[in-house]
């Protein structure tokens, strides 16, 4: 079986988990309020800003040329991914300036401060779990959000969903690269890191959405 396939059976668990948390499956199926959009975005600006210096941090400790090779392919295509979330922010009328002061919730700083500790102590190859899970999950299910979204907001216009636009059905390439790269790495010791770490990946990453769902905008809208 190549590893793709067996990484995703692996966590396929874990992934249902994540896709029936309580928030995510009700703003794929009917949207959310602005309010609660708008908080969903200055968490992702919190962790996406990271993307570039963590993609960085893995290929300078890390001695496996293939792999340091698509890192910095990653790191071409992610940078200034967060100035499109201030963007959207802007775009609806959000104060872009005020989320960068704030700083991100809780589970946004345990999930970065554990990508960084990861690379640092466990292997440069456990920020493929992020990899795994972020974009695998953003690829998933971005278009259908943003779908749901604009409806249950009645906005007519792309103006505020660049960010998921982006990360949607257009970055299926994305998919393929990684789908190709991690079946490149055939030692047990690497396959069993990607896995671990995919799975502690869905569990912070699910731990964002699940503090958001504390929001009273979203106890009112479901």
């Amino acid at each position: 079986m190549p590893f793709h396939d067996l990484l995703s059976a692996e966590t396929s668990g874990d992934r249902e988990t994540f896709l029936n948390i309580p928030l995510v499956r009700s703003a794929i199926e009917k949207g959310a309020t602005l309010d609660l959009y708008l908080a969903f975005l200055a968490e992702a600006y919190h962790h996406v800003r990271h993307t570039f210096p963590l993609l960085a941090l893995a290929a300078s400790r890390t001695r496996d040329e293939r792999y340091q090779d698509a890192l910095v392919e990653y790191m071409e295509e992610e940078r200034g991914h967060e100035k499109w979330i201030l963007n959207d922010i802007r775009d609806l009328g959000g104060d872009a300036d005020a989320v960068v002061r704030r700083g991100p919730g809780m589970a946004c700083r345990i999930m970065v401060g554990y990508a960084y500790y990861a690379i640092e102590h466990v292997s440069p190859y456990a920020m493929l779990g992020s990899v795994h899970v972020l974009e695998g999950m953003s690829v998933l299910l971005a278009d259908r959000l943003a779908d749901a979204m604009k409806a249950s907001l009645r906005v007519d216009k792309e103006a505020g969903f660049s960010y998921l636009r982006s990360h949607g059905s257009l970055d299926m390439e994305h998919v393929a690269f990684f789908r190709k790269l991690v079946d490149g790495f055939e030692e047990a010791q690497t396959q069993r890191i990607i896995i671990e770490n995919s799975k502690i990946f869905y569990r912070l990453y699910g731990d964002i959405f699940r503090g958001l769902e504390g929001n009273a905008e979203f106890r009112h809208a479901a």
